[in-house]
């Protein structure tokens, strides 16, 4: 399937652990079988098919069990735990990903990569830790971990106190030529779970990881850029990108260019903790010879490939 045209299709965290829910694996599995309607319809029309995941609700969960057993079992480090929630979400996207297309007569086969993503060990992110991860602490709390477990915390909103952890910029996935031979033969690749795994190039060439985090989709928009994509499509829980959003002017953005997209975000239309990360990656992604990138909820996955319905963004 050489020929075929490529796709990169990014889903956020909460298509599989959705907020309000209880997070069962019966509902994970649930929750990952109804996310799955446009990757079929791109797999249908002949797409080679990258799909990366987010896991910020996994990892959240993994700390607190971490939390629970203090004293009990080995603290694990952040590189670890999203190389775990890559196996286990990957397990869950691809078995449910294969019955689906077992199911609609779609002979594709489907492999889950584990992601090492590599970043500048000096990107000044790393001394500036921004990303919230984990639970909710007191403001008693914060001296006695700031201390005895060398946390960074920060409040987050009204809600109390949370460790923050850097997450600096991911510049290549150390699998893309192996990912690229493999969507190339038609193989649906799951890679880049959590934005993939960090890790630097030390003095001796050898890879080494960091305690930090990679916002899934700046790690998409790297993958989908090494392997040459058409096509980055940014799943989310909105329908389409909106300027002035949650306001009376609140508008819905239909087709729009990069340079568009970059003044809306120069205006700072897109938070950073909300959808900030991805218009930058739609940007990196497109100025780097991309030819168009979809930004939609999950139920309009397929349908936005016609350009009915969410947000797309194209090279000027």
């Amino acid at each position: 399937m050489a020929g075929n045209k490529t796709a990169v299709v990014a889903l956020g965290g909460n298509a599989i652990t959705v907020p309000g829910q209880e997070d069962t694996i019966a509902n994970q599995f649930a929750n990952t079988r109804r996310s799955l309607g446009g990757i079929v319809e791109l797999a249908r029309r002949g797409f080679n098919l990258v799909v990366s995941h987010g896991n910020g609700p996994q990892v959240g969960n993994a700390l607190l069990r971490i939390e629970l057993a203090r004293g009990k079992a080995p603290i694990l480090p952040l590189g670890v735990l999203v190389a775990d929630t890559e196996g286990g979400m990957g397990y869950m996207i691809e078995q449910s990903l294969q019955n689906r297309l077992r199911a609609e007569k779609i002979d594709r086969a489907v492999v889950t990569i584990i992601t090492q993503m590599i970043v500048d060990e000096n990107d000044p992110a790393i001394e500036n830790p921004t990303k919230f991860i984990g639970q909710f602490y007191s403001e008693a709390e914060v001296a006695d971990f700031t201390q005895s477990r060398g946390w960074q915390m920060k409040k987050d909103g009204s809600r109390g106190w949370r460790r923050v952890v850097p997450s600096p910029i991911p510049l290549k996935a150390v699998a893309a030529p192996t990912i690229r031979q493999l969507v190339t033969r038609g193989v649906i690749v799951i890679a880049c779970g959590g934005g993939g795994i960090p890790v630097y190039i030390d003095r001796d060439g050898n890879y080494e990881g960091i305690d930090a985090v990679i916002d899934k989709d700046l790690g998409s928009a790297v993958i989908a850029g090494e392997i040459g994509a058409d096509i980055l499509s940014i799943l989310t829980s909105v329908d389409k990108v909106a300027i002035n959003f949650g306001q009376p002017n609140q508008t819905d953005l239909d087709t729009v260019t990069v340079s568009q997209i970059k003044r809306y975000y120069d205006e700072g239309h897109f938070p950073p903790g909300s959808m900030g990360p991805k218009i930058l990656a739609a940007t990196r992604f497109l100025e780097g010879g991309g030819k168009m990138v979809i930004i939609t909820s999950f139920a309009n996955a397929g349908k936005a490939l016609d350009g009915a319905v969410g947000t797309r963004i194209v090279p000027d």
